[in-house]
């Protein structure tokens, strides 16, 4: 630590001290970057905002190729992709831990100054771009919901009355072929036209060992068209069409985490049962299918103990299998390789239209109009446990099952007709002898949004910017979990109730979908359909008033009101009955839910006169931010006590910071200081397959530095450094991964449901005592409904004094560059970039399984250019020491085994790049 902070700070001191080491060198100026931070073109070192901004050549030399790679350049950002196609953003600690269709992220991402709730700026690449900003902190006044944490603002190349293209073509490692490319051509003194595009193709990362085929592939391509006409020089309309697609067998996630939990020895001195079988069965109800250890532990490339999950428990009623699927099996050691069944699918496709109209009305007046109209389309496929039983199904049934009322019938005729030699014929999976499971996540959204912002430049000391926001989204979201043994136990039983295994109609059918792709008509398999609306109204507005020359206060309000609405469909597993099912029992047929808040920020900024800078701008501000609460996702339809809704969350944030150009113009020098009264964090678990979202309260602290020196004309450094201190101050929860809290006298079991409670020792030894004595395993599944004494979820943590999620107290970021000038108009570039985000935890519980260790990126890049003729060649390593680095863990429920999946950064990449403009 003391290593990281001493080349962090010598980073930025190093200027000073070496200033002079330098004099008679000829020195080159920092180029100025425009922004458009606050919803007008200023110089990023006059904007009293933490920014930071990257044009595309920027971009490309650092090798930021896209909205994850964003986290290599700027201080108290993290990244990491979820567990539903989602991605956390996060800025000083904040972004998005909760999972629900209504939830909202919270940092806003913006394209050409546009909000879209939905996007896929993540997954695609940065291409034709102006520059990419980021600013740090509550951004509520202009940039309204959802930007808590602060904004993420993509800003593309609009059509300029030259004519201009370029074309570049790059090869790498993983057979990685990118092209890109750019024509703008101005039509006439009024019109003009840009045509840009972009495209990816490369093998996978890893390999499906089961199948043979690469895993983790990449083949999407993206392209817009921008229009502009301006017939006079007080209005212009600029037009863009945005478009994105993608389908590989892209994985949702990297890798699977379990250190397999076999069951206690014994329950309280109690043995299991003399009997094999059923002794094995009641030991699995003891297991929460994967224990809670650190990332690292030596068997956490385990498999889950099946009997733990529901699909177990399933295949246990049934007999389809006896004992645990995964016994005995390891995963490969090589993180980016799977053994699914199948090979991952991914589809996705976005189109984004917008109308931007500027329209100076006087000389000091200007009206803005900004009109964003996107559609997206999302699907995505995955085996669920990624790897495949080392058992395989019974080819006659377990005489230990819970239909011995059936007689002699069901494993004699029942079972071998239904299943013969083991073969589950599940529609959504396949016909196979060994447990199956996959699942789909998918959604389809529809966003239209419109903005109008009057602003001011008057030459006397007031100027305001005023505007309204009006926003409609729509989306239909789907999650399903299909598992051959749930289909195979409804099967047996609708055959026994009904005479058709396969039945589809009304009770007491539990219907069966015939179909792979699932259409909700289906009761066979995990269906949370949840069709999902918000209409958001907003007016806002800031005032300046330059007090005197150089300083100017700031007071800005916003009034939002958010309108959430969730039709109520319940989870259709299990259930009798076909298609959708109407709301759990005692809620509404729609869910609904209005927030409507005040948010602003009130500060100064000031540009003094000092002796040792060439310019300086101070400046304090207070801010509060506001993200809207939600609707949680349906639960079955007896789940009972789950609180409906989830509160908003609220900043109030203070900060101080200043901007400096020094040494004349060869030096900048960025730092801020901030404090965050962080109340209703909002955070989720998944509990009995249904994702509860918590409010918690917390406190932030920080510090970030930034800086850019050109000592000389060919040399130039950067550093980024960020120190986060992030504390909850109130809460309380039950951790899922450790129930009892290591307390001797709790422990563990299965519910009927296989979700986990919590009883005391004693209880559970008199519920094992009578599975002994009447020798049925499947009593125990009582225990949770309280038929052996009391049940509970488990002991509550106090969350007090425990860091946020995902926030690193350290980030450093440090970058050099060299150029040398050649003859006939040669340069030649070398730049390496190196990036250190100390280790952070995944949950807001801090315990060990909940570490993320410490990690580092290097990347580096040569190049060749001419800037005469238009031609470069580029070489580049990202990642060039090859680290599997984990940015973030997911914990999954009591029903799957507790199994955690993992997200990691891309392995080393390199590669050869050719370009040409004209």
């Amino acid at each position: 630590m003391k290593a990281l902070l001493i080349a962090g700070a010598s980073a930025l001191v190093l200027s000073g001290a070496a200033a002079s080491a330098f004099a008679a060198e000829e020195t080159a100026t920092i180029e100025e970057l425009v922004v458009t931070a606050q919803k007008k073109a200023e110089s990023i070192q006059d904007v009293p905002i933490a920014v930071s901004a990257f044009s595309q050549d920027a971009l490309q030399k650092s090798r930021i190729d896209g909205g994850p790679n964003l986290v290599l350049a700027i201080p108290n950002v993290n990244f990491s992709k979820g567990n539903f196609n989602g991605y956390n953003f996060q800025i000083r600690g904040i972004g998005s831990k909760l999972v629900a269709t209504s939830g909202d992220a919270g940092t806003g991402v913006h394209l050409n100054n546009a909000p879209l709730i939905f996007n896929d700026l993540f997954e695609t690449e940065f291409y034709d771009v102006e520059r990419v900003e980021v600013l740090r902190g509550p951004q509520g006044t202009l940039y309204g919901r959802n930007a808590t944490g602060g904004v993420v603002n993509l800003i593309s190349n609009k059509p300029t009355d030259r004519l201009e293209g370029m074309a570049r073509g790059e090869y790498g490692n993983y057979n990685s072929i990118k092209l890109r490319g750019m024509v703008n051509v101005p039509v006439s003194d009024a019109f003009a036209v840009r045509l840009a595009g972009a495209y990816l193709k490369r093998d996978g990362y890893g390999e499906n060992t089961f199948t043979g085929n690469d895993a983790d592939t990449r083949d999407m391509y993206g392209y817009r068209a921008s229009v502009k006409f301006q017939p006079t020089d007080n209005f212009q309309a600029i037009v863009v069409y945005d478009k994105f697609h993608e389908d590989d067998s892209r994985s949702r996630i990297g890798k699977q985490f379990c250190s397999k939990d076999v069951g206690p020895a014994n329950v309280g001195g109690v043995a299991f049962s003399a009997v094999p079988a059923i002794a094995q069965l009641q030991r699995g109800l003891f297991s929460q299918g994967c224990r809670a250890t650190a990332i690292d532990a030596p068997d956490i490339l385990g498999t889950v103990n099946s009997q733990a999950t529901l699909g177990g428990l399933f295949g246990a009623l049934g007999g389809f299998q006896t004992g645990d699927a995964y016994a005995g099996k390891m995963q490969s050691k090589n993180v980016r390789n799977i053994e699914s069944t199948f090979d991952p699918i991914y589809r996705t496709d976005t189109d984004i239209v917008q109308l931007h109209l500027e329209w100076d009305l006087t000389e000091t007046l200007q009206l803005t109009s900004l009109t964003n109209q996107s559609r997206t389309r999302l699907y995505s496929r995955q085996d669920y446990n990624r790897y495949t039983p080392s058992v395989n199904f019974n080819t006659t049934p377990n005489p230990v099952n819970a239909l011995a009322a059936v007689g002699p019938a069901y494993p004699n005729a029942i079972y071998p007709s239904l299943f013969p030699n083991g073969v589950v014929n599940d529609p959504q999976n396949g016909p196979f002898n060994r447990f199956t499971t996959s699942d789909i996540s998918g959604s389809s959204n529809k966003q239209f949004n419109q903005e109008i912002r009057l602003q001011s430049s008057f030459d006397g000391p007031w100027n305001f910017n005023i505007g309204a926001l009006y926003l409609d989204f729509s989306a239909d979201a789907d999650y399903f979990v299909m598992f051959n043994t749930g289909t195979a136990w409804y099967q047996v039983n609708n055959l026994l109730n009904t005479g058709s295994a396969n039945c589809a109609s009304a009770a007491p059918c539990v219907a069966i979908d015939p179909n792979r792709e699932p259409n909700r008509s289906g009761h066979n398999y995990f269906s949370n359909y949840t069709p999902y609306s918000l209409t958001s109204t907003a007016v806002f507005g800031e005032l300046y008033w330059e007090m005197m020359d150089g300083f100017k206060w700031t007071a800005g309000l916003r009034w939002t009101k958010d309108e959430k609405e969730q039709k109520n469909f319940a989870v259709t597993l299990g259930q009798p009955g076909v298609g959708l099912l109407g709301p759990p029992a005692g809620t509404p047929p729609v869910l609904a839910v209005d927030f409507e808040e005040m948010t602003g920020r009130f500060g100064f900024d000031w540009k003094p006169e000092l002796a040792f800078t060439n310019q300086s701008l101070i400046y304090a501000f207070y801010s509060r931010g506001y993200k809207a609460g939600g609707l949680n996702p349906a639960c079955s339809q007896n789940c009972t006590g789950l609180n409906a809704t989830f509160e908003p969350e609220f900043i109030n944030a203070f900060e101080v910071g200043s901007k400096n150009t020094l040494l004349d113009g060869t030096l900048q020098l960025n730092g801020t200081v901030f404090m965050y009264d962080y109340t209703g964090y909002q955070v989720s678990k998944i509990v009995n397959r249904t994702s509860i979202n918590e409010n918690i309260d917390a406190e932030v602290r920080g510090i970030e530095l930034e800086s850019i020196w050109n000592p000389i004309q060919p040399l130039r450094f950067n550093a980024s450094i960020g120190w986060l201190a992030t504390e909850i101050i109130s809460g309380t929860s039950i951790d899922t991964f450790d129930r009892t809290q290591s307390d001797p006298n709790l422990i563990l079991v299965k519910s009927s449901a296989a979700a986990n409670c919590v009883v005391s020792k004693t209880t559970a030894a008199t519920a094992l005592g009578f599975s002994n004595a009447t020798n049925n395993p499947f009593a125990l599944l009582g225990v949770c409904s309280g038929a052996f004494g009391a049940a509970n979820d488990g002991v509550a943590v106090n969350l007090k004094g425990k860091e946020l999620p995902n926030a690193p107290e350290f980030t450093v970021s440090l970058g050099a560059q060299y150029t040398v000038e050649m003859d006939n108009g040669w340069a030649a570039l070398g730049r390496v970039d190196f990036y250190h985000q100390t280790e952070s935890f995944a949950r807001i519980f801090n315990t060990v399984p909940d570490k993320i260790a410490a990690w580092s990126n290097v990347n580096l890049t040569v190049s060749l250019a001419n800037a005469d003729n238009g031609w470069s060649v580029e070489a580049y390593v990202k990642n060039a020491t090859d680290e599997e680095a984990i940015t973030d863990t997911y914990l999954t429920d009591d029903s799957s085994g507790l199994f955690r999946n993992a997200f990691y950064t891309e392995p080393r990449t390199f590669g050869i790049g050719v370009s040409k403009t004209w």
